[in-house]
């Protein structure tokens, strides 16, 4: 098949590899121009713009990819499908009517669940205990269009929001193959979305992880696996705005007001919770890397009974 593949960070990489290496013919990589990134602020590329690179494959960066000269370029092209993998871009409905048979986007979630920027953070944040890949076929619509194939995979306990990212990249690797596989043998379904059991996963911003401690025990943990590493779970200790790396919890009735800091020593900061307490294994203050309890406790002092 003629594809048209469009994607832009780590996530979309395993996908245009899997297209590749299956044999199809990739007339065009569309990835998002590059930006300044690093504590040097270089102009770095695009995981997907290095990987089209290191295939072998022309790449295409337009500042607007519904403008006249995009739908000229992508069109004269006459592509059998394109493939969307969080591009970072609406496509208009022009765009969408090009390939011969689909506009294909690989979405990490179990849609209609979790439709939107950021499916994989706020699935763990949230405490779903499963989430999946959805191939769906492209509309105007944010993330409402039919879907052609769907697959689960649990939330352990342990995953945080990169390795649910590592797992669902190669499950959308497959899935894209499959759909297509189907699709042009005329025996794919189209299943419309049920539109009533939608969810929003709005991009993530660093204010969204303050922690608030009147919380279970579980939910703050939940939150701190689902915003790590970016844009991590916070609180502010004595107005330094400190990041939680890991934590365990622990299920205990008390009678500490929750946030407060119970108990102090290597082995973590033990803070109360609405139905327990969050013990803080590692951490991460201004202008500090991050480093476990037992390291900040060589050169600093932390406030039993200080309420966070």
């Amino acid at each position: 098949m003629k594809i048209i593949y469009m994607g832009t960070p780590e996530f979309a990489v395993k996908a245009l590899e899997s297209i590749h290496s299956e044999g199809h013919e990739v007339l065009l990589v569309i990835t998002q121009i590059d930006k300044k990134r690093g504590r040097g602020k270089k102009l770095q590329p695009t995981p997907v713009k290095e990987k089209a690179i290191e295939l072998g494959l022309e790449v295409y960066q337009p500042d607007d990819i519904n403008s006249d000269e995009s739908y000229d370029r992508i069109s004269a092209l006459e592509p059998d499908f394109i493939v969307v993998a969080a591009y970072g871009q609406i496509l208009k409905k022009r765009i969408l009517e090009i390939p011969k048979y689909n506009c294909l986007n690989i979405h990490a979630s179990l849609l209609p669940k979790y439709r939107g920027a950021a499916p994989i953070n706020w699935a763990i944040a949230n405490g779903e205990d499963t989430t999946g890949i959805t191939i769906m076929n492209m509309e105007e619509g944010l993330d409402t269009g039919a879907m052609v194939l769907q697959a689960e995979i649990p939330i352990n306990w342990e995953d945080d929001s990169e390795i649910i990212h590592d797992k669902l990249s190669l499950l959308g690797a497959k899935l894209i193959i499959d759909a297509i596989e189907l699709i042009v043998s005329g025996k794919a379904e189209f299943i419309p979305q049920k539109h009533e059991k939608s969810s929003y996963a709005p991009i993530m911003y660093k204010g969204v992880g303050n922690i608030d401690w009147t919380k279970t025990a579980n939910e703050i943990y939940k939150k701190i696996m689902g915003l790590k590493p970016w844009p991590s779970a916070f609180t502010e200790y004595k107005g330094q705005k400190i990041k939680i790396h890991k934590v365990e919890v622990e299920i205990k009735k008390h009678e500490h007001s929750p946030g407060t800091i119970t108990e102090v020593d290597p082995n973590g900061i033990r803070v109360a919770v609405s139905d327990g307490f969050v013990i803080i294994k590692e951490l991460q203050f201004p202008g500090k890397r991050s480093m476990s309890v037992k390291e900040l406790l060589l050169g600093n002092d932390i406030e039993e009974g200080y309420i966070f």
